[in-house]
């Protein structure tokens, strides 16, 4: 089974879109060869559906929102949220509303985005499976920077990537961290958890650490752990006490990855910050956001170069087998498979 022609498993949420990134006009989006148009109702709550109009079978993304409806920009046709057609401006008095119905999809909006469910809604048990869980991005003492990946490739190379601690070497200046160690693994048919000991560059355990952040000298090697773990279909890590990472992927077909890359810095060492109001602390994290922008963006664009060169090696040489020396890629693998096999039931 090659790895790299393998589909996603649709029984989970993935992230299609930012919540910013919806606004008043329809959203296309793709998730695994599926074109989505993402859309906001009168009050704001956002419905998925499939993004084509059964009509001409052009993209009802072209079109706009009229009330709690999808209109088609070609001939206004209107859709609900369940996908049923509800009116034909032109429908004569003689003329029942077309029996044409499209494809409507959960979703749900939290933590800043656009969670989109893709498998057959009657395998959706809410109890236990959920969008992943991002509580730092309401979190007072965390600042967030949020960075998006396009990356040309199949989505198992941006996982093998991300769970790959050994590849500090390409970042140089950019790197949180160097002489990753890999100490211990846990797996099981749903997650990779792999542990490395390393040195990080970053401490921010006082006010002046923070122009750590922005001044490459004042930066101090010292050991940390770093802890990274692919929770099918996303990916977290955390280094130290200061820093955590998410990346939330959107596969957008075998060639192609969308992602998003959410890093937070933690400012939970600083104990006086915590006794200020509420609302001074909201103004701090609001002025903060992206304030890592430039360092997550550095480090996106050298990783999508490599990653984008790995799949173009593959396709000029899909026989040529590489020499994999880190156990946890090996158990990313096992996994991707299991649950692309668990997607085809």
């Amino acid at each position: 089974m090659d790895i790299r022609q393998l589909g996603i498993n649709p029984h989970h949420w993935y992230v299609v879109a930012r919540s910013s990134e919806l606004q008043t006009q329809p959203l296309s989006v793709t998730l695994w060869n599926q074109a989505i148009a993402l859309y906001r109702d009168s009050t704001g709550k956002v419905h998925a559906l499939e993004d084509r109009c059964p009509h001409r079978h052009v993209k009802l993304s072209h079109g706009r929102v009229n009330g709690d409806r999808l209109e088609c920009a070609y001939h206004g046709w209107q859709f609900k949220s369940s996908g049923e057609c509800a009116a034909v401006p032109y429908l004569a008095a003689n003329q029942k509303l077309p029996n044409c119905k499209i494809r409507s999809y959960p979703v749900t909006e939290q933590d800043g985005f656009i969670w989109l469910f893709p498998g057959n809604v009657e395998t959706l048990d809410t109890t236990s499976i959920q969008p992943l869980s991002i509580s730092e991005w309401e979190h007072l003492n965390y600042i967030a920077t949020v960075s998006t990946i396009e990356c040309n490739a199949h989505y198992s190379f941006l996982v093998e990537n991300l769970m790959d601690m050994y590849h500090g070497h390409l970042h140089q200046n950019w790197q949180a961290w160097t002489d990753a160690v890999l100490e211990d693994i846990q797996e099981d048919d749903n997650r990779v958890d792999a542990h490395y000991q390393a040195k990080s560059y970053y401490k921010i355990d006082k006010i002046w650490a923070i122009s750590q952040l922005f001044f490459p000298a004042l930066r101090q090697l010292h050991p940390e752990p770093l802890n990274v773990s692919y929770i099918y279909p996303h990916w977290v890590s955390t280094l130290g006490q200061y820093f955590k990472i998410y990346c939330l992927l959107c596969p957008v077909n075998q060639t192609k990855t969308r992602a998003y890359l959410i890093h937070f810095t933690s400012l939970n060492a600083f104990w006086r910050l915590h006794k200020l109001p509420v609302g001074f602390r909201r103004f701090v994290k609001d002025s903060l956001f992206g304030s890592a922008q430039k360092l997550l963006d550095g480090l996106v664009r050298q990783d999508v170069q490599m990653i984008e060169e790995e799949q173009q090696a593959y396709l000029d040489h899909p026989d040529r087998k590489g020499y994999e020396l880190n156990r946890a890629l090996v158990s990313v693998q096992k996994l991707i498979k299991i649950q692309a096999e668990r997607g085809l039931n």
